[in-house]
């Protein structure tokens, strides 16, 4: 292709992640809609970044909303009675693969939890089949997990809920950035709500389905699922920079990044809230320093 031919000019070509998603209009979760997210992501692998080691990806994921189903039954293999839809929530865990450090950062998890009055009903090794995986994605890898976590009394709606799981979040977050022993390994929370749940890695989009042993279960089900396959252009790939986020999935650059952020980051002084009041400074700074732009920008939707 010559560099300007016709209409076509060089200067306006870019690489950019794909993304995808499906969404049954009258709410009906079924297995469906997610297997057909994941055929959509596996069709979008020219649109994923892969390493020098063909088999390790830039990331790949997808978003979908709890299988209750599926967990009921988790949860009933474990002992553990699951309260009704809506009245828990999951948080997806990457943590480190060091046994002490994991250790010490599941500790403040329950150390928050305990002081914010939630009670931990289940902590779940994910299944995961890591054997088509490249060098680059397995030493990276970090151990990941799920916990299920209720609802405190008091809490009346669904809106409610997701704001406390939001501040809960941060405090985690904040207590992983304080601990110096946490500072040189993976620490980070994927996702954390009642309503949708993460699964996301350092993969091209081919494998995740096969990865996560969740996504093949019947009863994993969901009205709505968003995936998505990094073309990483501005920052390297990791498993924590892997989308979807926790809101949003994105495909390109934001070019105005460094404005936009200093605008929060000045703004954050002055900012007040009707519905966080005096509780607003639990959840700054808003913007998570390490992440991306698309992170930043899920960040602030988040608080948003």
């Amino acid at each position: 292709m010559k560099e300007n031919w016709g209409l076509y000019n060089s200067n306006f070509e870019h690489d950019a992640c794909g993304i995808g998603a499906v969404v049954n209009i009258k709410g009906k979760k079924s297995n469906k809609v997610i297997n057909d997210a994941l055929d959509i992501l596996e069709n979008l692998k020219h649109r994923g970044g892969t390493g020098a080691d063909e088999n390790t990806g830039d990331g790949a994921g997808i978003l979908i909303q709890i299988p209750h189903n599926f967990f009921k039954r988790v949860c009933n293999e474990a002992n553990v009675k699951l309260p009704d839809s809506g009245e828990y929530a999951v948080g997806a865990l990457f943590l480190p693969t060091e046994e002490s450090k994991r250790k010490l950062a599941l500790n403040i998890i329950n150390e928050v939890l305990n002081k914010r009055g939630y009670s931990l009903l289940l902590l779940r090794e994910v299944p995961v089949d890591y054997s088509g995986l490249g060098k680059a994605a397995l030493e990276a890898m970090p151990k990941i997990m799920q916990i299920i976590i209720n609802k405190p009394e008091g809490i009346n709606s669904s809106r409610d809920f997701e704001r406390e799981l939001y501040i809960l979040r941060r405090d985690i977050e904040k207590s992983f950035n304080n601990e110096e022993k946490l500072n040189d390994c993976s620490t980070y929370i994927a996702s954390l709500s009642s309503k949708t749940i993460v699964y996301k890695g350092m993969l091209l989009s081919t494998q995740v389905r096969e990865f996560y042993h969740d996504l093949l279960d019947k009863e994993v089900e969901s009205a709505i699922a968003l995936v998505h396959s990094r073309y990483s252009t501005n920052t390297f790939p990791s498993w924590e920079r892997a989308h979807p986020n926790r809101m949003m999935v994105h495909n390109g650059e934001i070019n105005t990044l460094r404005g936009n952020v200093n605008k929060i980051y000045s703004r954050e002084d002055s900012i007040k809230s009707e519905v966080f009041g005096e509780r607003l400074q639990e959840v700054l700074p808003i913007i998570n320093k390490e992440g991306s732009d698309s992170a930043t920008f899920d960040n602030v939707l988040e608080f948003l």
